[in-house]
């Protein structure tokens, strides 16, 4: 049985932090939606089967987007929390996909992740026995901060690394370790997390920086950059 390969943008956040009445998923990106531009290197990537996004319950920008028909993306509630949404996306796969079938989660405030770094997240995992995420080492010299906002302790970046999406694991794995983190009140913020959770080590497969997530208003200027820079506008 061949492996099948899915991908879940959960999308049901109000980005509070952007300082803005829209959420930021749909704020205007070079004359698209965030999510659309975020949207198209899965919906275009021959490998992908579908995508299922998760929308919160008052969302009314959806049906406005390029996307919202196409027959390849499927739609799924959003949750309380990124964990959630991710779940009730999963669910929606569960009549389409196998258990051992592949499912990508990207944030869909990520717009300028590179069609190189899903290909190599891909190839590099589609054989692991536990799956990974994108991320990139720590430049930075890191900090903790004490009482106060003050200085604690200097960190050793050396093993350090960021975060990114997407992470890819398998449908059932997956699954499971979302409900168990639920079922102990544990609200984790990323899928590794949860990976993690069940004793397990994800791998980290480097990407490229430039796979920002769209957090704060300079942001976008910066995401439209990056998408010039890309040449994929």
């Amino acid at each position: 049985m061949t492996t099948g390969f899915w991908a879940v943008l959960p999308a049901a956040g109000v980005g509070r932090r952007m300082g803005s009445t829209v959420p930021k998923q749909y704020l205007e990106l070079a004359g698209r939606a965030v999510i659309e531009h975020t949207l198209e290197g899965f919906v275009s990537h021959a490998r992908i089967q579908g995508v299922v996004v998760a929308l919160g319950a008052e969302d009314g920008y959806w049906d406005t987007t390029a996307y919202a028909a196409h027959p390849k993306v499927l739609r799924a509630p959003g949750g309380a929390e990124r964990c959630h949404s991710v779940l009730n996306a999963l669910s929606v796969l569960e009549d389409r996909a196998n258990e051992d079938d592949w499912v990508l989660v990207h944030d869909a405030a990520r717009p300028c992740l590179r069609r190189s770094d899903l290909d190599r997240l891909i190839d590099s995992l589609c054989e692991d026995s536990v799956g990974g995420l994108l991320g990139i080492p720590v430049r930075d010299t890191m900090k903790r901060a004490g009482d106060g906002e003050r200085i604690d302790a200097t960190v050793d970046r050396s093993s350090l690394w960021h975060a990114y999406t997407p992470q890819m694991f398998r449908l059932g794995l997956l699954r499971r370790a979302l409900h168990e983190a639920l079922e102990a009140n544990d609200l984790v913020t990323d899928d590794a997390s949860a990976i993690e959770r069940l004793g397990l080590a994800p791998r980290l497969i480097e990407g490229h920086a430039d796979n920002l997530k769209i957090t704060r208003a300079e942001d976008l200027p910066l995401a439209q950059f990056y998408l010039q820079q890309q040449g994929r506008i």
